[in-house]
C-alpha cells in the first residue's frame, strides 16, 4: 500500500475511521495506524477525532494527470508528449533528465506530489509534505545550443507571475529564480515571502542541441512546523487563494511554459524583458549582492535582453550575471 492511496482517502476532508481505511486499503487497522504515524513524519497534520477516526487538518486535492491535461487547451496538447503524476520521487527533474538519457524528455511533463530529496539553486533543499505543493518538472530540446537559454528562468518567472495575477494575486519576481508573495495582501510592503523558486539544468553542447529541465516548487500549504524551520520569509499561496484548485493551476503552469518553449528559442529573453522589469521585487531599492564568500551592496536597477541584473555599486554600474550569485533585500 502506498502513503499516496491514504491520502486519496482522506483527501475529502471528512473524518474516516480506522476500520474504514482498513477495509478500503486491504490492511489492519493497526497497519492504518503506522500508516498515519508515517503521514505526520512527512508533515501531514492528521487530526484523530476521539471515537470517530480521523481527518486531514488541511484540506487536500491529489492531482489527476487526466483532469490536467483534459483541461490544456489544444496548442498545449500539441506540445505536450507525456505527463507523468508520481506519488514519490527523490526529485522530478531527476526523473525527467533520466528521460533524456533514456532518449526520451522532450515535451514531457512530470508532477509529484512529494520530493524526498529536491534541491533548490546553490544546492539548498526544496521539501513540503505530501500534497501540499506544485512541484513540476518539464523538459525540452533546443536545437540552436546554450546561448540561446539566456535568461529562460526570468522569463518562466514571468510565465508563472501571469498566470496567478488572473487569480488576484500579484506576486513580485527576484532576480533570477524567485517568485515573491505578501500574505497581507500588500505587495508593495517589507513582507514578501517567497512562494516558488525556478531551477534550470542543462546538458548538452555549447554550441548544438542542449536539453533543459525546467524545475518549479510552489509552496501552496505550509504548516507551521515547516514554516519555522526555513530560514527566510515564506509565503503559500492557499493563504490568499484558499479555493484554487490545485489540478487546474497545475494545468495552465504546463499550458503557460509550454507556450514558452516553443517560441523561445526564436524570440529569446528580449520579449520577456519588460515583464520582468515591471514585477521587479527590488528595482531601485538597496541589496545585498553574496557571491560565495563575498558580500557587497548596491542599488538594484532593471535586467537587460540577455537576463543581466544591472545594479550600482559606489557610483558605478556592474553587470550581474546567473549562476551562483543572489541578492538579498537591504533593510
Amino acid at each position: 500500500m502506498t502513503i499516496g492511496n491514504l491520502m486519496r482517502l482522506l483527501s475529502d476532508g471528512e473524518v474516516h475511521s480506522g476500520e474504514q481505511l482498513g477495509e478500503a486499503l486491504g490492511i489492519s487497522r493497526a497497519a492504518v495506524w503506522k500508516q498515519l504515524k508515517k503521514l505526520e513524519a512527512l508533515g501531514v497534520e492528521v487530526v484523530a477525532v476521539k471515537g470517530r477516526g480521523y481527518q486531514l487538518s488541511q484540506r487536500l486535492e491529489p492531482l489527476e494527470g487526466a483532469r490536467i491535461v483534459a483541461q490544456l487547451p489544444a496548442q498545449a496538447r500539441h506540445h505536450l508528449t507525456r505527463l507523468f503524476v508520481e506519488d514519490q520521487l527523490p526529485s522530478s527533474n531527476a526523473y525527467l533528465r533520466q528521460r533524456f538519457e533514456q532518449g526520451a524528455g522532450h515535451g514531457e511533463v512530470c508532477l509529484v506530489e512529494l520530493q524526498t530529496a529536491g534541491r533548490g539553486r546553490r544546492g539548498r533543499v526544496w521539501s513540503t509534505p505530501w500534497g501540499q505543493s506544485l512541484m513540476l518538472s518539464l523538459g525540452w530540446r533546443f536545437e540552436s545550443g546554450i546561448a540561446v537559454l539566456e535568461g529562460l528562468s526570468l522569463a518562466v518567472g514571468v510565465v508563472t507571475a501571469q498566470i496567478l495575477e488572473q487569480h488576484g494575486v500579484a506576486p513580485k519576481l527576484k532576480w533570477p529564480n524567485d517568485i515573491l508573495l505578501s500574505e497581507q495582501g500588500d505587495e508593495s510592503g517589507d513582507e514578501l515571502g517567497k512562494l516558488a523558486g525556478i531551477l534550470i539544468e542543462v546538458t548538452g553542447d555549447a554550441a548544438g542541441p542542449c536539453e533543459v529541465v525546467i524545475g518549479i516548487g510552489m509552496n501552496l500549504w505550509l504548516p507551521a512546523a515547516q514554516r519555522a524551520a526555513i530560514d527566510q520569509p515564506v509565503a503559500a499561496l492557499f493563504e490568499r487563494l484558499p479555493d484554487i484548485s490545485r489540478n487546474q493551476l497545475a494545468s495552465e503552469m504546463v499550458a503557460g511554459l509550454l507556450a514558452l518553449l516553443a517560441n523561445f528559442e526564436q524570440d529569446g529573453f528580449g520579449a520577456w524583458r519588460d515583464a520582468w522589469n515591471q514585477r521587479h521585487a527590488y528595482a531601485g531599492l538597496p541589496i545585498r549582492v553574496i557571491q560565495g564568500q563575498q558580500t557587497s551592496d548596491a542599488l538594484a536597477g532593471d535586467v537587460d535582453e540577455s537576463g543581466n541584473l544591472w545594479v550600482a555599486e559606489n557610483g558605478h554600474s556592474r553587470r550581474l550575471a546567473g549562476g551562483e550569485i543572489s541578492v538579498r533585500r537591504r533593510l
